[in-house]
C-alpha cells in the first residue's frame, strides 16, 4: 500500500479527483483490508481521537470491514463536545449583559448549560450572532465600537494557533472592544489520562490535523511510558485502513512504535512557526473536559501579556462544580470509549440533532451525530 500520492495534474478540480479516486479506489481498500485480515490474530482495541476520524470511520462503514477480533472505539477528539458545562454557562453569562455581543461558532449554540443554551438565549433576545472564524467576530468588533465584542475560542492544537495570531493581530491594530472566552485544549494529556483512568486500548490512531500543527513527537511519551503504539493518520478510507494495518502489525509484532501514516500532509517537527504563536500567547492550565474530568495540564490560558482581551473580566464567571451528568445520557462515558451511542437508552429518542440532551449530539463530529447520521439503522 502507498503512505502518499505522486500527482502530476496542474488544475484544483483535476487534484481533487486524482486524490480522491485514489484513497477511495475499491480495488485498493479490497487491498488493504485482506492484508489487515492476513496480519491480524489478536483481540485488539484501537481508539481514535479525532472527530474527523469518527465521521469517516463511520460514513464509509469502516468497522463492517474489519475482523470481528478488531474493536474500534470513539475518544474525546470533538472539541464542542469536551468544552464544560461551566464554560457554556459563562459563554451565557457573557450574553445576558447589553454591551456584549457574543460570537461564536454553530456547533457551539446548541451545546447544553446547566439551565439553557446559547440558542435559547439567542431567541429570548441576546445579541448572539453565528460566525465562521474569530477573524469574522474581529470584524464585527470593529463595525461595534460601541460595543464589546466576545468570542468563545475552543478546539486543540488545530484551532488555538489561530486564535493567538488573531490577538495578536488585535493588539496591533489597537483594537481594545475584543474578547476572547478560552476553552482551547491540548490532546496528549487527555489520551494519557484515559489510559491512566484503566480504559483498555491497544493503540491510537492518531489526529490528522492536530499533528499537522503539532507533528508526531508530541505522542512519543505514549509510546515509551506506556508501551502503546500511535499512528497518525488521515482521513479517507485508504489512510485509515492502512492506519489500522500499521497499528495491527505493532501489536501482532509486540513492538509498539510512533509512526506517520498521514505524511503527504504532517511532517515530524510540524508547523513551528503556529506553535510558536500558540504558546506566546497561551499557557497550559489544568481544564475540565466535559464527561471526563479536570486533567492537568491540558488547557489553554491566556499568558499575562494578553490578559487584557481576557472576556472573564467583563462579568463575575460562575461558581459551579461541574459535572459528568447530562441529564440522563451517557456522553462521559461514550467519550471515554467505554460505552457507544447505541448503549444510551436516550439516543434516537430523546436525544437527536435537532434536540440534543448530551454534547456528543450537539456537534457534527460528535460521537452520537455521528451515530445518528451514519449508523443508526443499525441501532
Amino acid at each position: 500500500m502507498r503512505n502518499d500520492l505522486s500527482i502530476q495534474k496542474s488544475t484544483r478540480r483535476s487534484l481533487t479527483i486524482k486524490f480522491i479516486d485514489e484513497y477511495r479506489n475499491k480495488k485498493l481498500i479490497d487491498e488493504a483490508v485482506e492484508a489487515i485480515r492476513n496480519v491480524s490474530r489478536k483481540e485488539v482495541t484501537l481508539m481514535e481521537v479525532c472527530g474527523g476520524h469518527t465521521m469517516s470511520i463511520h460514513k464509509f462503514g469502516i468497522p463492517s470491514l474489519l475482523p470481528k477480533n478488531i474493536k474500534l472505539l470513539s475518544g474525546p477528539g470533538c472539541p464542542v463536545c469536551v468544552t464544560s458545562r461551566n464554560f457554556i454557562d459563562d459563554t451565557l453569562e457573557c450574553s445576558k449583559q447589553d454591551d456584549i455581543i457574543l460570537t461564536t461558532l454553530g456547533d457551539l449554540i446548541r451545546v447544553p448549560g446547566t439551565e439553557t443554551s446559547l440558542f435559547k438565549e439567542k431567541a429570548r433576545g441576546s445579541d448572539i450572532r453565528i460566525v465562521y472564524s474569530i477573524l469574522d467576530a474581529i470584524k464585527i468588533a470593529e463595525e461595534n465600537k460601541d460595543k464589546k465584542v466576545v468570542f468563545p475560542g475552543i478546539g486543540f492544537e488545530t484551532t488555538a494557533p489561530l486564535s493567538a495570531t488573531a490577538l495578536i493581530q488585535t493588539r496591533d491594530k489597537g483594537l481594545n472592544n475584543f474578547f476572547i472566552l478560552s476553552a482551547h485544549k491540548i490532546m496528549p494529556p487527555v489520551m494519557t489520562a484515559l489510559i491512566d483512568e484503566g480504559v483498555k486500548i491497544n493503540g491510537y490512531i492518531c489526529p490528522g490535523h492536530v499533528s499537522v500543527i503539532t507533528g508526531i513527537q508530541i505522542y512519543k511519551p505514549i509510546v515509551e511510558n506506556y508501551n502503546l503504539g500511535c499512528v497518525v493518520s488521515g482521513f479517507e478510507p485508504l489512510d485509515i485502513l492502512q492506519s489500522i494495518y500499521m497499528l495491527i502489525k505493532q501489536i501482532e509484532q509486540d513492538s509498539p512504535a510512533l509512526e506517520n501514516q498521514y505524511s503527504r500532509a504532517v511532517k515530524p517537527e510540524g508547523n513551528k512557526k503556529a506553535l510558536e504563536m500558540m504558546y506566546r500567547v497561551f499557557e497550559p492550565i489544568d481544564d475540565w473536559w466535559r464527561g471526563i474530568g479536570n486533567i492537568l495540564n491540558s488547557g489553554l490560558a491566556l499568558r499575562e501579556e494578553f490578559k487584557s482581551f481576557d472576556a472573564r473580566q467583563l462579568f463575575d464567571p460562575l461558581t459551579r462544580i461541574d459535572s459528568n451528568k447530562d441529564m440522563g445520557c451517557i456522553c462521559g462515558e461514550i467519550l471515554k470509549g467505554l460505552k457507544t451511542p447505541a448503549d444510551c437508552p436516550l439516543f434516537n429518542k430523546a436525544c437527536t440533532p435537532v434536540d440534543p440532551v448530551g454534547a456528543c449530539m450537539v456537534s457534527g463530529e460528535g460521537s452520537c451525530a455521528t451515530w445518528y447520521r451514519y449508523a443508526r439503522e443499525a441501532v
